[in-house]
């Protein structure tokens, strides 16, 4: 019999234990192991050539995050059953199982009407993970701090994704202090709670993760990548659409040549079963060759991707009128020689909004010694609630460079 109790070497972590033979198994699937062909922030590589680090690695940090929390209930007292504690490691292990190549881009232009998370359960089922992961992960289990654990505004996916970006892209602003946010951990009521000496680290987390958002994964470069990204995958699925053979995967095929919608994902159906085959590997591919297409819109596109020469981004203060948007129209319309009804592939106007801290759903409560709880928006004496409901944004205009 094989070993299964293996120990992973984690560049943020260090040595990451695969508790279970069931989890062992569950990592061996082809649902999970599709995660190590993802990368966890998209093409945020353009930007920070470091963050070529995948969902897998994430999802493992994830899972050994979780493992700890536990450990550190169950020291305060809170009965944690070993079948709970496994179902949540694996409900944290698979949370990003949905996701496509390139993060949201997927969203936005072959799917329609369907979110990751949505995507992620239903890769769940299939697998199949046990009952009560599900439970958890839809937070349809009576003990609901064990979701809060997997989602919430202060939930260990989070404590992971912030270390492990902020090391992998090379910056400071996402260093968060997760071992001490963990030990700070307490449940009161069925609710997740962190203890008052922890509030530093608490205000200390909200910060980074704003910081982060801006510095990292709204970053105006990355952001105009995405941008063009999109452009290629629609005028992809135009010329789907009328009729033009591209090269492409069977699976990036299925998506292209298809219109599918939230209806056409069921348990074992063709699009989930087309979606699971799908990762980066497919999209790159296809733009590489798409670079000589006869389609001279695609071609340009994909050549702008392929050598990044990413669309430009200009801060605007207002949004455009009808009337910017036609003098852009025929700017392209002349300079590239195309009919101005297909110069709308060629610029967008996009608006990024950061948000910190949600007024709606569960707060991050901090519990005082008296046994009293308040919300981290009354509680902390350096960040009012105006302050982290607030969400600013950033309007821009992304254009191909001329």
């Amino acid at each position: 019999m094989s070993n299964k109790h293996k120990i992973i070497n984690d560049p943020v972590f260090g040595f990451l234990d695969i508790p279970s033979d069931t989890i062992y198994d569950i990592l061996q699937h082809p649902y999970v192991q599709r995660l190590n062909r993802i990368r966890q922030l998209g093409l945020s590589y353009t930007v920070y050539p470091g963050a070529l680090h995948s969902r897998f690695l994430h999802s493992l940090g994830a899972m050994h995050l979780m493992q700890d929390a536990i450990h550190n209930l169950r020291q305060k007292g809170i009965v944690i059953s070993d079948e709970e504690a496994e179902a949540a490691m694996i409900a944290i292990l698979l949370h990003d199982l949905g996701h496509g190549p390139f993060s949201h881009v997927l969203e936005h232009t072959l799917v329609e009407g369907i979110t990751h998370e949505e995507i992620s359960l239903l890769m769940m089922e299939a697998i199949p993970a046990p009952e009560l992961a599900i439970r958890i992960f839809k937070n349809e289990y009576e003990r609901h701090f064990l979701h809060q654990l997997i989602s919430s505004q202060l939930d260990v996916d989070r404590l992971d994704y912030l270390c492990r970006d902020s090391f992998f892209c090379g910056v400071s602003e996402g260093t968060v202090a997760s071992a001490r946010l963990i030990k700070m951990m307490n449940v009161v009521d069925d609710k997740l709670v962190l203890e008052a000496k922890g509030i530093y680290s608490v205000e200390k987390f909200l910060v980074a993760r704003r910081l982060m958002y801006w510095q990292v994964y709204l970053h105006k470069t990355s952001v105009a990548a995405e941008q063009l990204l999109i452009k290629i995958l629609q005028r992809a699925k135009h010329l789907a659409a009328t009729g033009h053979e591209l090269f492409c995967s069977p699976a990036l095929h299925y998506f292209l040549y298809h219109r599918v919608t939230a209806a056409q994902f069921t348990i074992h159906s063709e699009a989930l079963e087309q979606y699971a085959l799908l990762d980066d590997s497919d999209v790159l591919s296809a733009i590489k060759t798409w670079q000589h297409a006869d389609d001279k819109i695609l071609a340009m596109l994909s050549q702008a991707f392929t050598n990044r020469q990413l669309f430009r981004g200009t801060l605007l203060d207002h949004a455009m009128d009808a009337n910017d948007k036609t003098l852009l129209r025929k700017l392209y319309a002349e300079q590239l020689g195309i009919h101005e009804t297909d110069a709308d592939y060629f610029f967008v106007e996009h608006v990024s909004t950061n948000s910190t801290y949600s007024e709606k759903g569960d707060a991050i409560d901090i519990l005082y010694k008296d046994g009293s709880v308040r919300d981290i928006a009354q509680a902390s004496e350096i960040l009012d609630l105006e302050t982290l409901t607030r969400k600013p944004e950033k309007r821009y205009l992304f254009q191909y460079r001329l």
